[in-house]
């Protein structure tokens, strides 16, 4: 065996060096081209004696699936990540953001974090159980999609809507995110997504008296629309408390000494949540989105004349609801804000489930605490919304677990999608560590 084929056998040793070959392909979406990556995987996989299927709406857009086989005492494990990266356009970085360069006990790159990392450590785990002849309680499953930041229709949509057979008897799944250190005072966290919130987007329309600019028009919709701008940017909607969320908090507070665990408890306190949301300063932009419906002006369109003032303006608000809500829940909180002048009109809208089935969470719950006696795990409700909520279609549950280390002084959401994204090499060794024992312990 040549030097590159035996350094390609063992790579799933080296999780780091796994995530540096990822990150050399550029997956940008758009356009995305995910098919070279895949294709280097699938090598991988292949060279370790596992049979794959590539399938694709696009060729240059190809998802990989691939199983490994199980005792069948237990239901098949699902573990999914995305190859796909955002854009790097106007980022100063201080190392290239496509060389996956290794400096400072980091490996640097677009989706270091989000999340060529979390595949890196998948694939890893993956390899190893085929390599040292793992036989897991049920078949475990692997699939690596294409075009997640782009919607997932090329993705996991695409394998929810024609290729389901794939995911039979399939009850839960490992993807992102969760399981990263999260400090609060000198306690370690980590935090367990089991839920996530649902998409939607909503039009705002914006009427307002028309007209040639060298009138003095007041009142127009240019000046209706800074005064929703303002509404939206100053008021919150109303305080919601989910079982996630109650979970999440309660756990948290009974692990902080006072003052700091009275403090967390008043969070679930309507009176007193905004208070404390305030007072947390950045720790508070965590907390915020797990108890409130959120909303953000994303685009506006109708105002693209430079000598008419518009009569009509239209505003995009790009929407994330809490589990168990509706659009018509989000357009209620929404005319308390704004009025009841403005028409608000759904555009788009992903029904997620309500309930989170908890079966699996005390096994990722025991191997963190394996790993690290000072560590917390908790359950949360992930902000965002992931490719898991096409695979809750088929009644998948997914834990976003995708374990990492982190130094106290280094933020995960500041991190991801930003210049310099990048993943300390020991964070990577923790998280494929930990999912393997996922591999070998699921379903006892």
């Amino acid at each position: 065996m040549d030097t590159f084929a035996s350094d390609q056998a063992t790579i799933y040793q080296r999780p780091a060096q796994l995530l540096q070959n990822l990150i050399r392909f550029d997956t940008t979406n758009p356009p995305g081209n995910e098919a070279e990556c895949i294709r280097y995987i699938d090598g991988l996989l292949a060279g370790a004696g596992i049979q794959t299927r590539i399938l694709a709406r696009d060729p240059g857009r190809p998802n990989l699936i691939a199983r490994l086989a199980g005792q069948g005492n237990a239901p098949p494990l699902l573990l999914y990540g995305h190859m796909d990266v955002v854009t790097t356009e106007n980022q100063a970085w201080q190392h290239p953001p496509f060389g996956g360069d290794l400096a400072d006990g980091y490996v640097w790159g677009r989706g270091a974090l989000d999340m060529k990392g979390g595949v890196a450590m998948l694939v890893a785990a993956f390899l190893r159980g085929k390599i040292e002849s793992l036989v897991p309680p049920g078949d475990v499953v692997l699939a690596l999609v294409s075009d997640e930041e782009g919607g997932s229709n090329l993705g996991a949509k695409y394998l929810v809507e024609n290729h389901a057979s794939l995911f039979d008897g399939i009850c839960y799944a490992i993807g992102e995110f969760g399981g990263c250190t999260f400090y609060v005072g000198q306690k370690r966290f980590y935090p367990i997504m089991v839920a996530e919130k649902q998409p939607c987007m909503i039009e705002a329309s914006v009427l307002g008296r028309a007209g040639y600019p060298s009138l003095s028009i007041r009142g127009g919709a240019m000046a209706k629309l800074a005064w929703i701008l303002q509404q939206l940017d100053r008021h919150r909607t109303p305080l919601h408390i989910t079982g996630v969320a109650r979970q999440s908090i309660k756990a948290m507070a009974d692990a902080l000494p006072f003052p700091s665990n009275l403090v967390i408890r008043q969070l679930l306190t309507p009176k007193l949540s905004g208070g404390v949301l305030r007072s947390l300063g950045a720790k508070g932009e965590v907390f915020e989105p797990m108890l409130h419906n959120t909303v953000n002006a994303t685009a506006i369109s109708g105002a693209d004349k430079l000598f008419v003032l518009p009569e009509r303006i239209f505003l995009n608000l790009a929407c994330l609801l809490l589990p168990g809500y509706s659009p018509d829940d989000m357009i209620y909180e929404l005319h308390q804000i704004i009025g009841d002048d403005v028409e608000l009109k759904v555009i788009y809208f992903e029904k997620l489930p309500a309930v989170s089935d908890m079966g699996l969470f005390d096994t990722l719950d025991k191997i963190l605490r394996e790993a690290d006696p000072d560590g917390i795990p908790l359950p949360v409700l992930l902000p965002v919304p992931t490719d898991g909520r096409f695979f809750s279609q088929l009644g998948i549950q997914t834990y976003g677990f995708l374990p990492m280390s982190l130094p106290r002084d280094f933020n995960f959401w500041q991190t991801m999608h930003a210049a310099n994204e990048r993943i300390p090499v020991e964070a990577l060794t923790f998280g494929a560590d930990a999912i393997y024992k996922v591999l070998q312990r699921f379903g006892k």
